[in-house]
Parts: C-alpha cells; structure tokens; sequence
C-alpha cells in the first residue's frame, strides 16, 4: 500500500520557518520526504534551520533544505524566494503561509494606521501575493497544497489582539475564495487555526503564569500547545492523505473554542 503522507519528490516553501511553528512544520515534511525552503527575515537563522535538517536526512530518505531569506513584506523579496525554490528543486508542490505579525497588543480604538496596516499586509496581502507567485505552476500541472497557517482569533473576538483577529479571518475566506478557484486544476487550498501555542510570537501571553492559568483554565487539556502538535495537521494537508479536502479549516487548539464545560 502507497503511504498516503509519504511526500518524497516534493517541494515546499514554509515562510517564518526559522523557529516556531513554521520550523517545526519544516522539519516534518522533511521527515516525510520533502524538499523544503526555509524561509524567514534572516539569513543566519535560517541556514542554522535547514543545516540542521540536512544533517539528520543525511544519507536517509528525508528531503533535503535551502535557505533562503525574505521579508513577507517584500514583494520582490517573495518572488526572488520562488524563484530560488524553482531554480533549486524544479518546481513547488507545497506552500505553507506561516508568517505573520502583530505590532499592536490593545483594544482596536488605540491602533495606528500604519500598525493596522502592516498586520493586514503581512498576514493577508502578502499570503495573497505567495499564492499567485507559486499558483501558476502548480494549476499547470494539475496538483498542488496551499497552507494557510491562520488563527482560532479569526473566529472569535478580543479586546486586546482584535486587529490581528481581523487579518486572520480574512485568511480563512482567502483559503475559500481560492478554493474554489483553483479546485477544477485540482489544487487545494486550506487553513490551520492554531490555538495557543509555545512560541516567541504568543510569548505575552503564556509567559505570565496568572495570565496562563486565566487562558488554560476553560481548555479541556487545560494546557497549551506545542509548535510540534500543529506540524502534524500541515504534513496531512500536504500530502495525499486529504487530498478530498479544500477550503477548509483544521482547529487545533487543545479544546479551547469548545470549553471545558459545566
């Protein structure tokens, strides 16, 4: 039987993939037989990530890692990145949209516009201007993933991270919009909605242990997540393993958008 979340001959751009998640999500497809691209603002992490992949494939069935530096915010930026991946490994089979940001930490009266913008740019525009740099190659040839790495914050409200909320909602009609699109060329496009999770950019809000105690109280697992427990869900909407699953979002969030109950 054909391992349907075997990605051997792939190849796939994970943005914001020198740490966090999207390192964590990097590693994995690389297990699984990928080619990656790591991928974040700076050169020097970025090549630690992938060396460090490549060490441990070294000489196994694991995909092999380039490193190549770009600012989400930086159009030509992305599109030399594309351009790098291609020349690299061919062609890319898999873009995983990690990166984002929030300069803002406050209730949506007190931000600026230029802070409003950046978090719309960098969550939303330029996930949008990722997609169409890869989508053409991937429509011709008939197959392809997109992943969206968005939030449980674009389904629900905050009085302190609302514009943030905002961006990631529009991730998730992105991901539907596209869908539908790109579905007759058969190529997919989805969400990940991660709850909170262990990594520098939520640090403010795990790192007071009253406020983490607050957040994790009404969780079912009554604890947060780890960068490792959402690089599962990007290997299956990777792979073949959903390959009947498109515009969709996968929720993973130790219970918290459900409740702990009564």
């Amino acid at each position: 039987m054909t391992d349907p979340f075997d990605l051997s001959g792939k190849t796939a751009i994970v943005t914001g993939s020198s740490r966090g998640i999207g390192k964590a999500i990097a590693e994995q497809l690389a297990m699984r037989g990928a080619n990656v691209v790591i991928s974040s603002r700076t050169q020097e992490t970025c090549d630690e990530v992938a060396n460090a992949i490549n060490a441990a494939g070294a000489g196994g069935s694991g995909g092999k890692a380039i490193a190549v530096a770009a600012n989400i915010s930086d159009k030509a930026g992305l599109q030399a990145m594309v351009d790098k991946a291609n020349a690299e490994f061919g062609q890319v089979d898999i873009l995983v949209c990690n990166a984002a940001s929030n300069p803002y930490f406050g209730p949506m009266g007190g931000i600026s516009d230029e802070q409003f913008e950046k978090i719309l740019q960098n969550n939303v525009i330029s996930n949008h201007w990722l997609i169409q740099m890869v989508a053409p190659g991937m429509l011709e040839r008939e197959d392809g993933s997109v992943v969206i790495v968005s939030s449980i914050g674009g389904m629900t409200a905050s009085t302190t991270i609302g514009a943030y909320n905002v961006s990631k909602a529009a991730d998730f009609q992105l991901a539907r919009n596209l869908a539908a699109e790109f579905g007759p060329k058969k190529v997919r496009v989805n969400c990940i909605a991660p709850g909170l999770i262990r990594t520098d950019f939520a640090r403010a809000l795990w790192e007071n242990p009253e406020l983490l105690k607050k957040i994790t109280r009404t969780m079912p697992l009554r604890r947060i997540g780890e960068p490792e427990e959402i690089a599962g869900a990007a290997v299956y909407l990777a792979s073949p393993a959903s390959g009947y699953m498109t515009g969709q979002s996968i929720v993973v969030d130790g219970g918290a958008t459900v409740g702990a109950g009564l």
